[in-house]
């Protein structure tokens, strides 16, 4: 299937069973904006505990917060969001649509790397083990020349990017014949900064209002408040600060679904420590963070570190962690060593001295920050995506058959156990409820007793809910009942009485923990 039509048939299933609907659906919704349903906010919570008790309850000197979304005006001109927090767009004439231009020419060379890859794949097919892809790289012809074109407008891109020159970044488009996705015309108009950030006023106009903006990023509400949780929490270096919370950007190419969203929600830590130890504590959390997400189980190579070359201003060292979404290799989290900038910065606008005072040192200094950040959103559409199967199966009678099925870790599902009466009759339906009774205060429970058992289960399976019990008239006479896998579809006899620790070991999100 075309990765297209993957990504459709995801959006699709996470609509019918309550993950996401678009927001204000019946008004025919907002661009960019979803709202996360029933089972969709569960998921979501549980990836949050995952991320806020790994960094947490696994840290003694990692501390949380929960900052304003309103800040101060001028602390946004001090980081630098006001001047500078910009995207390059370009508009197509003929479709009338807009776009921003380091994306095109990042897709543009996608293409050629992925031209490339198919003709790697298409060796390695043919030769198999026997394949070196080193050598093949080295001399197949079609290879090294699309290598050298993808290097060359790389080269172009990143030194357009770096000195932010408008003019070079729409040749690159024009030489390279990017045409529009909509009109395939190259009818482009010049390209243009615009400025990402949602503002507001706050105050009536009769005091005088005055100019606000809904935070981009949630990493000041930390910085500014560097002191206050050092002081109170008595915190030494090095030391983290975690926090989850909402941002919002103005992003005017906001597509793939939930990958790029104008509100979102992010995960960040910044984690404090002495100048000259930054990048040490950089490849340290590097590796921390890649450990995080390969513990979900999805495969290590479906992961890479893609180190950045073009740097932002506040950074000497920078990667991303890729994960291969159905639409290829895409970031899930930044690893960023923001040197001293911040807290420098917050202390001139301020005119605050925001220091640490080092005893062991017994001088002061503004500390260099580690940044640790994840989209919720992101992290979200990455597990989905990668939990979503189409499997086909072999009936008893021989046939074959196709379920739906969302493989999602058993600790992070949102509904751990279904409870199924066989009948509706008979006494079971109410051992049915006493069951949800005594599981109900541990896990997410659901009762389902509409349809055939068979058409049940592929309703759980579909939602993604890894065990579910069922009451026949055997449990009448000696109290067990039946617990049937999601993943392998086995069934297996057990006690009631042993239902709470069976399930308890499954979906604990310690047993996750602990492989950190």
């Amino acid at each position: 299937m075309a990765q297209e039509d993957v990504f459709k048939k995801l959006i699709a299933h996470c609509k019918e069973y309550g993950y996401i609907f678009p927001s204000s659906e019946i008004y025919d919704g907002l661009s960019a904006v979803y709202d996360y349903g029933q089972y969709g906010v569960e998921l979501k919570n549980n990836i949050k505990k995952y991320w806020w008790d790994s960094m947490v309850l696994l840290n003694e000197n990692i501390v949380g917060l929960d900052s304003a979304i309103f800040m101060h005006p001028t602390i946004w001109k001090a980081s630098g969001h006001v001047d500078a927090f910009n995207d390059p767009l370009i508009d197509n004439k003929d479709s009338k649509k807009r776009y921003r231009a380091d994306v095109l020419i990042e897709e543009h060379i996608a293409k050629i790397e992925e031209k490339i890859h198919k003709e790697i794949e298409k060796a390695r097919t043919k030769f198999g083990d026997s394949f070196d892809e080193k050598k093949f790289r080295q001399t197949n012809a079609r290879v090294i020349t699309n290598q050298a074109k993808a290097d060359e407008i790389n080269s172009r891109y990143l030194k357009a990017m770096n000195a932010t020159d408008l003019k070079e970044l729409r040749q690159i488009i024009l030489d390279n014949d990017i045409v529009c996705p909509i009109s395939g015309s190259r009818n482009w108009t010049e390209v243009r900064q615009f400025n990402l950030m949602f503002a507001t006023e706050m105050g009536s106009t009769t005091d005088g209002a005055s100019k606000v903006y809904l935070r981009p990023e949630t990493a000041q509400g930390i910085f500014v408040n560097f002191l206050n949780v050092q002081k109170t929490g008595r915190m030494k270096i090095p030391f983290g600060i975690a926090q989850i919370g909402k941002a919002f950007r103005n992003e005017i190419v906001a597509r793939q679904f939930i990958f790029r969203m104008r509100e979102f929600e992010q995960m960040e830590m910044q984690f404090f420590v002495q100048p000259g130890s930054e990048l040490e504590w950089f490849r340290h959390w590097k590796n921390i963070r890649m450990k995080w997400h390969t513990a979900l189980g999805y495969g290590e190579e479906n992961y890479r570190f893609h180190d950045h070359t073009k740097l932002a201003h506040y950074a000497n060292a920078a990667t991303d962690i890729e994960y291969k979404f159905p639409f290829g290799f895409k970031e899930v989290e930044g690893i960023h060593s923001r040197t001293d900038f911040d807290l420098k910065q917050h202390q001139e606008f301020s005119g605050k001295k925001i220091q640490y005072f080092d005893p062991e040192k017994g001088e002061s200094y503004i500390p260099y920050v580690i940044e640790t950040s994840i989209g919720v959103d992101r992290m979200f559409l990455q597990i989905i995506s990668s939990a979503l199967r189409e499997e086909e199966i072999i009936k008893e009678n021989g046939t074959t058959d196709t379920r739906t099925v969302m493989k999602l870790p058993s600790f992070l599902a949102p509904v751990k156990l279904a409870v199924m009466p066989l009948v509706k009759k008979d006494g079971l339906p109410e051992i049915a409820e006493k069951i949800i009774h005594l599981l109900r205060f541990d896990f997410n429970c659901q009762y389902d007793d509409k349809d055939s058992i068979g058409r049940r289960y592929r309703r759980q399976d579909a939602i993604g809910t890894p065990y579910c019990i069922t009451i026949d008239h055997q449990t009448i006479d000696d109290d067990t009942v039946t617990i049937r896998y999601r993943d392998t579809m086995l069934q297996e006899r057990v006690k009631i009485s042993s239902l709470k620790d069976i399930i308890a070991e499954k979906v604990s999100i310690a047993s996750l923990l602990k492989k950190l």
